[in-house]
């Protein structure tokens, strides 16, 4: 592939190596010619035919190396012209060492295959033959000026055209290495454009893909993040170089009980909160490389995505069993409940016996709660979205609750973040979906020990801004083992639970545009907290 002019013109770094190398020996020179000329043998021919202007010689020759040594460094130029400047400096100085020290039989000849090869590797192939006959002519004019005025012998002639000669040999091979070598100096140059092209490119799209990734290091530190994964775990948290746990804590155990049981298997089959409080994340995982330990190449989904796509699946597979339960199981359920009621009437009954019946009378109501529950969720009718006030709808709430639950007031503490939060919801889905949720504080949240207090907290999250509601309480607890499961239809830690509570909770939630997340609370207890929808994204 033929070269370009810029290709040619703009000396690389081997350029720059080569010529840094002719200049450490160009300095060297003079010093050396000295130390032969005065600490050796007095027969040393070194300057012997005119010992002050060999003196001279090495001064101006010095001089010249220090000042092509700063031009080197502070000045660009092109290639064949530094190879140019170059070949005649050494041409004319070498050979006037030679003229000083007796001509070609000197031996100070050989100095001269250095910077012809030098040159020769910097240069074409016409300016390479052009100084090396500029070199052979500067050896023939010593000889000539040699044997005019320092007695030079004729017979040295032959000498001197045999050194062209070889000047010549040398510049004309080191030229196809010189030509493979700018080839080659070229080629990675292009290749290393081609790489820096590829990699901005690739951060490109990496930065602007929709999906949130990040890459993490063996030893946890994030090498590689796009915008979307840094929104979520925060930017000021997330950067490349930051340790993941500072990052989230949540993320980190996830991805170390991933490493730990299996590294074949993407899902982590865990989640957590993102960062602004509003999303439910579940990470998904993937080895970088075949080295061992190898980096991670982390995936996070926003689960509310995927839970609104399979939504009306879900719910119409809901409404075909809530059509079997009524129509199957409804009238069994209540005939036997019945049955039960007429038998628990009878006079006759043991102690063990009136135990037996409050068994089915428990059990059948508890079956036909479930029933109820399902057919409230195939009978939904569709949300009828309002602008209220949440701290007036609370206040309106509570009042309600605390009387039918007969819940004392003063234990239940409303905490406003913000008095003119106002929120863009069905009131009657919001209303049953609170209920729930302070209903199994009621059920489930009791402190052992101390009175137990429900807090409902209201505001706005940093730094979404969306407007929040959370339920909290200082109960026992969700186990960590049950806490990714709670929103899971007819999944339940309690017996006396149906388990579609808070799986009907969430469905409401969704259906007006908002999320409920569970986390554990600090110092014990649960936190339930219902995100709902931008306020910059209503609907006018």
């Amino acid at each position: 592939m033929p070269l370009t002019d810029s290709q040619r013109g703009a000396p690389g770094d081997l350029s720059r190596r080569i010529l840094g190398l002719l200049n450490l020996y160009r300095l060297l020179i003079p010093p050396t010619l000295i130390a032969i000329r005065y600490f050796t043998a007095p027969q040393a021919v070194v300057g012997s035919t005119a010992p002050n202007l060999f003196m001279a010689l090495c001064a101006l020759y010095f001089t010249a190396g220090v000042i092509l040594v700063m031009a080197l460094r502070f000045r660009e130029a092109s290639t064949p012209s530094i190879a140019v400047t170059h070949g005649l400096v050494d041409a004319l100085g070498i050979s006037a060492f030679m003229y000083v020290s007796g001509g070609v039989g000197s031996g100070l000849g050989v100095l001269l295959a250095l910077p012809v090869a030098a040159t020769a590797l910097l240069a074409e192939a016409r300016t390479a033959a052009f100084i090396a006959a500029l070199t052979s002519v500067a050896v023939l004019l010593q000889q000539v000026l040699g044997q005019l005025f320092a007695g030079a012998s004729a017979a040295d002639y032959t000498s001197a055209g045999v050194l062209g000669a070889i000047i010549f040999l040398i510049a004309f091979s080191v030229w196809p290495v010189a030509t493979r070598l700018r080839e080659s100096e070229a080629l990675v140059r292009r290749q290393e454009v081609d790489l820096a092209n590829l990699s901005q490119l690739s951060q490109y799209i990496v930065q602007h893909l929709r999906e949130s990734i990040l890459v993490v290091d063996p030893e946890d530190r994030i090498r590689l993040i796009n915008e979307s994964a840094a929104e979520i775990l925060g930017d000021r948290a997330a950067f490349p170089g930051a340790l993941l746990g500072e990052a989230s804590p949540r993320l980190l155990y996830l991805l170390s009980t991933w490493r730990q049981n299996t590294m074949t298997q993407a899902d982590s089959h865990g989640s957590f909160v993102a960062a602004d409080g509003a999303r439910e994340i579940a990470p998904h995982f993937a080895p970088l490389g075949g080295i061992e330990p190898a980096p991670v190449l982390v995936f996070l989904e926003d689960t509310s995505v995927f839970a609104g796509k399979v939504q009306q699946s879900k719910l119409a597979a809901l409404g075909r069993l809530s059509a079997s339960i009524a129509h199957e199981i409804r009238n069994p359920v209540g005939a036997m409940s019945h049955a039960g009621q007429l038998l628990a009437e009878s006079p006759n009954l043991s102690a063990d016996d009136r135990r037996l019946t409050d068994i089915i009378a428990k059990n059948a109501e508890r079956v036909s709660t479930i029933i109820n529950n399902v057919l409230s969720m195939s009978r939904r009718e569709a949300n009828r979205p309002e602008r209220i006030r949440l701290g007036a709808w609370l206040s309106g709430f509570s009042e309600e609750f605390c009387a039918t639950m007969q819940w004392p007031a003063e234990r239940l503490n409303i905490v406003a973040g913000d008095g003119e939060l106002e929120i863009r919801v069905d009131p009657s889905q919001l209303r049953q979906v609170v209920w729930n949720l302070c209903d199994n504080a009621i059920k489930y949240g009791l402190h052992p020990t101390e009175q137990s207090v429900i807090e409902v907290r209201y505001g706005r999250l940093k730094p979404s801004a969306r407007p929040y509601l959370e339920v909290a309480d200082r109960g026992p607890g969700i186990a960590p083992e049950n806490a990714e499961r709670i929103f899971e239809p007819f999944f339940s830690a309690e017996q006396r639970s149906s388990g579609l509570g808070l799986f009907l909770a969430r469905e409401l939630a969704q259906s007006n545009s908002a999320t409920l997340l569970y986390e554990a609370r600090q110092g014990g207890g649960t936190v339930f907290r219902l995100v709902f929808s931008d306020p910059s994204r209503w609907e006018v």
